[in-house]
C-alpha cells in the first residue's frame, strides 16, 4: 500500500509539473497515462501495479 501511495503522488506531482511547464512531450503524456491507471479503477490498473511491484522489488534487491 505504501507503495502504490508514493508512485500516485510522485506521479501526481510529476503531471502538474510537466503541465505547468507548458511543454506536454511524449514523456511526459506517458507519465499522465500512468497516473490515470492508477487513478481510475479499470481491470488493467491491476496489471500495471503488480508489474511496478514486481519492478520496485528487482530494483530494491539490487546490491551495488
Amino acid at each position: 500500500m505504501a507503495i502504490s501511495i508514493s508512485v500516485v503522488l510522485l506521479l501526481a506531482v510529476l503531471a502538474v509539473i510537466f503541465l505547468r511547464n507548458g511543454g506536454l512531450k511524449i514523456s511526459h503524456a506517458l507519465v499522465c497515462l500512468l497516473l490515470g491507471f492508477y487513478l481510475a479503477s479499470t481491470s488493467i490498473a491491476p496489471t500495471i501495479h503488480s508489474g511496478l511491484t514486481a519492478t520496485a522489488d528487482i530494483v530494491g534487491g539490487l546490491r551495488p
